[in-house]
């Protein structure tokens, strides 16, 4: 599954769903790099 994530302020990496941290944070793999990051979510549509 890909997961989009917020590294910072303004910068996002999406990349492949490794795991879940229990910070709340989640761990994408992009090529042979892990990062971790807070999930993007969906905005709300009315």
């Amino acid at each position: 599954m890909v997961q989009t994530i917020t590294i910072g302020s303004c910068v996002s990496v999406q990349g492949t769903l490794v795991k879940s941290l229990d910070d709340g944070r989640i761990v994408v793999k992009v090529g042979e790099l892990l990062y971790a990051g807070k999930p993007v979510r969906a905005p709300l549509t009315h």
